[in-house]
This record gives structure tokens, C-alpha cells and sequence, in this order.
């Protein structure tokens, strides 16, 4: 069996600090001027008055950090719900079409692709051209459309498609 250095030396330092030896007791005080006897040990610590307690250095102010900023770097934020412009190509709902569903962390989620073949990553409450997502179930998605014109607020239900 071996023993490792360092346990031998742990067990010394152990015995050393166990046996009482250590350092002698600090020599006793001086006697207060004018009086010519010496104190007994104890009446002379009493005598003393306490030392003050230590408090640690409250940090002074400095001066105040710059506010935090996001830097897109060209992407989308991704804090923010999609929204895609009307303006931006007219996108309509009803000429989209539903490519897949998703079950995310936070929810279902709904694969869309417009027309000119981008793809969108929808959950509920995402905008997508005039429509804004209500509902995702396992086959499907509901878009609450918004009125033109004279038209009617309606809903667009998109179905994945069966092969």
C-alpha cells in the first residue's frame, strides 16, 4: 500500500494544530502612567476600551454605463412578432400555402411559403401580409384577415396537403 505524500502532510499539520502547541500568550499590557501597580490580567483587558469593528468600503459611483442596445446586424429581431408589410409585394393569405407544422417549446408552430417561394416560421399571434395567425392545430392553420374596403373582417384556414 502507498501513501501519498500530501496525506502524510495533512495529518502532521492535523497533529501539529491539535496538541495545544502554537504560539505563547501575547506579553501583558503596560501599567497606566501614575499608578505603580499592575493590573490583574483580567481587570486590564476590561480597562481597555474595545477596538472599533472593521466595516468594509461601500464602492463610491461611478459614472453610469451606456444603455444596452440591440444590433440587428440585417437580421430580424427576434423579440418581435413577424410582421410582413402590405406594401412590401401585397401579400395576401389566401395565395400562401401551408408547407408544415412544427411543435416548438413555446407552441405549435406553422411552415408557410408565399408565392415568390420564401418561407415563414408563423406561431400564434404573427402577422403575414393581411392576415394575423389565430389558431394551429396538427393539420392546419387560421389566419384572421383584415377588412378592405368594403369588404368584411374574415378568416383564411390553410390545410397541409395530403400527398
Amino acid at each position: 500500500m502507498t501513501v501519498r505524500p500530501w496525506l502524510i502532510g495533512l495529518g502532521i499539520a492535523a497533529l501539529a494544530a491539535g496538541c495545544g502547541g502554537g504560539a505563547p500568550p501575547p506579553p501583558a499590557p503596560p501599567t497606566p502612567a501614575g499608578t505603580g501597580t499592575a493590573a490583574p490580567s483580567g481587570a486590564s483587558a476590561a480597562a481597555q476600551p474595545a477596538a472599533p469593528a472593521v466595516a468594509p468600503k461601500e464602492p463610491q459611483a461611478g459614472p453610469p454605463l451606456p444603455p444596452a442596445t440591440y444590433d440587428a446586424k440585417g437580421r430580424r429581431d427576434p423579440f418581435t412578432p413577424v410582421t410582413i408589410a402590405r406594401e412590401a409585394g401585397s401579400l395576401n393569405v389566401s395565395t400562401a400555402r401551408l408547407v408544415g407544422l412544427v411543435q416548438g417549446r413555446s407552441g405549435p408552430m406553422a411552415l408557410v411559403e408565399a408565392p415568390d417561394g420564401i418561407g415563414y416560421i408563423l406561431k400564434v399571434g404573427d402577422a403575414l401580409g393581411d392576415g394575423r395567425v389565430t389558431t394551429i392545430t396538427a393539420t392546419s392553420v387560421t389566419f384572421a384577415v383584415t377588412a378592405r374596403g368594403a369588404q368584411k373582417s374574415t378568416s383564411v384556414t390553410l390545410r397541409l396537403a395530403t400527398e
